[in-house]
């Protein structure tokens, strides 16, 4: 359970914003909601400090000195799965889906309301929480034939081999193998994989999929299939059984009479 969830306090912000005033604008918002808020003003020096003060919550700026925002994300998710909501003026909808395929956790431009921040900041940290993020009964591995999946150490191994995927397409399939046999809707998906304050366009979800075929095809004891009209559903597929193993058996015993 993160410290927000069980400390007294609200848990710990780190804000990476090189403008000043919005810095020091939400720290003090934030420092008044009960959050202990850390600053950076570039995005290196906030990689740095989110790695070892291991904060609760990155509120982050995309348009920084040196390391931009999306450079920041790409590398903090190579290493931890802390919630980030970006703030920036960019506001195209390229750069929020940017932006969230990267692994943000949510997206607001400016200018912004500070009670719609500390609404989203609270929102996310919710859903962060173990048992708010994840239906119980989730294994933290799983395994079908050749295949594995670790939820705790975020690692997929095919045949041996660790399978490269992003933060979105690990959470995708994580999620999909928990429930076999299931239908989801997109807008299910949207909702349980990407947050319910996903913004972008639903397709989103099409393209993950295609993806994760890509990535496994034919190759994965399971089945991504579309089911026309509502969505998807995942089929997972037995082991293949060697017909020839009871007549090994057989023939090596009878050896032996």
């Amino acid at each position: 359970m993160s410290r927000a969830a069980a400390g007294g306090n609200s848990g710990r912000v780190l804000v990476v914003e090189d403008d000043e005033g919005i810095r020091d604008m939400l720290k003090y918002n934030l420092t008044a909601a009960g959050f202990t808020v850390q600053e950076a003003s570039d995005g290196a020096s906030g990689l740095r400090t989110a790695r070892t003060a291991r904060p609760d919550l990155v509120l982050l700026d995309l348009m920084l000195p040196g390391m931009s925002g999306f450079d920041f994300c790409r590398a903090l998710r190579r290493s931890s799965r802390v919630p980030i909501i970006i703030i920036t003026a960019k506001d195209s909808e390229v750069d929020k889906i940017v932006g969230l395929e990267l692994g943000a956790d949510d997206y607001i431009t400016k200018p912004f309301s500070i009670r719609e921040v500390l609404a989203r900041v609270h929102a996310v940290l919710r859903r962060a929480q173990p048992e708010a993020n994840e239906p119980k009964g989730i294994p933290e591995q799983d395994s079908i034939g050749g295949f594995s999946i670790d939820r705790a150490a975020r690692r997929v191994i095919l045949d041996g081999a660790d399978v490269k995927l992003t933060a979105r397409e690990f959470d995708l399939i994580s999620y999909l193998l928990a429930f076999p046999g299931r239908v989801h809707t997109r807008d299910s998906l949207l909702e349980n994989v990407w947050g319910r304050e996903f913004a972008g366009d639903r397709k989103t979800v099409d393209v993950h999929i295609r993806w994760l075929r890509e990535k496994f095809a034919e190759r994965a004891p399971f089945e991504i299939v579309t089911v026309r009209g509502i969505g998807y559903r995942l089929d997972r597929q037995p082991a293949p059984i060697d017909l020839l193993a009871g007549a090994k058996e057989d023939h090596i015993g009878g050896r032996g009479r």
